[in-house]
């Protein structure tokens, strides 16, 4: 397979096309925290440095964001208004640079440079490869790909010991879409392998769902089934293959009844 996790790093290589792909930065986090009086550093040069070093050790051409580059919603924060723009031009002198626009990114447009290419949310298609946020229903020609990325749900799994302390550690998952659900949703009888890889948050600050125990996990796919996600495999960011959702919560529960 073409496709890497890059090891302890929110991001995929797609070594075929020298692709790398991320989701959900969050830019302007920072401010809604301020004015909840939680002061913290801009995130922006540290996702520079991350974003060269990931460029770097892959030798990526291609830079593809998968949605909710920004944060405040409605509307911008100052901060966004004025670091978004000159964080992609940064970028665009590197590497290519796509970016699919997210259910945080309302007046993302204004903000995109001359040189950095923006995608509506149903996403785009490379290859064989696809790739939208989430939010909405994948474009119709997404159908026809065999490896589809996805933002938006920005996954995680919680550990829990006897004592009740728990670790939330970002993960992937892995899955295929459903086909009865897609070929009867986009009335069409033949797709691609339609193999799901769902990402994490490139911004570890902006929060992260639960996926054996959080309620909040939303989307038209999960909505009517194009995703079933119990049979999805997770994968921590170091690389580690927990299994599938299913039965890490028949092994989760066995150890809270056990630890009871």
């Amino acid at each position: 397979m073409t496709i890497k996790f890059v090891a302890n790093y929110p991001a995929a290589f797609i070594t075929d096309k020298k692709l790398l792909v991320i989701s959900d930065l969050h830019i302007g986090l920072e401010t809604q925290l301020l004015h909840s009086g939680i002061k913290i550093h801009k995130q922006i040069e540290k996702f520079k440095e991350i974003i060269d070093k990931l460029i770097d050790l892959t030798n990526a051409k291609t830079l593809i964001i998968l949605g909710d580059i920004k944060h405040k919603v409605p509307g911008a924060y100052f901060q966004e208004l004025k670091d978004i723009p000159k964080f992609l031009e940064y970028l665009s002198a590197k590497v290519k640079v796509h970016v699919i626009k997210g259910n945080h990114d309302d007046g993302i447009k204004l903000m995109i440079p001359t040189g950095v290419k923006l995608h509506g949310s149903r996403g785009f298609k490379f290859g064989n490869y696809g790739f939208f946020h989430g939010h909405a229903w994948p474009s119709k020609k997404l159908l026809q790909c065999d490896y589809l990325f996805m933002g938006h749900l920005q996954p995680a799994i919680e550990f829990r010991d006897k004592l009740g302390y728990r670790s939330r550690q970002q993960s992937w998952l892995k899955i295929k879409l459903n086909q009865v659900a897609i070929t009867n949703k986009y009335k069409i009888k033949k797709t691609g392998k339609l193999n799901l890889i769902i990402t994490p948050a490139f911004n570890s600050l902006a929060g992260s769902l639960n996926v054996i125990g959080d309620k909040e996990l939303t989307g038209p796919l999960l909505a009517n089934n194009a995703i079933i996600l119990e049979d999805a495999a997770v994968y921590l960011l170091d690389g580690t293959c927990l299994g599938d959702i299913k039965s890490l919560k028949k092994r989760f529960q066995k150890l809270l009844l056990t630890s009871a």
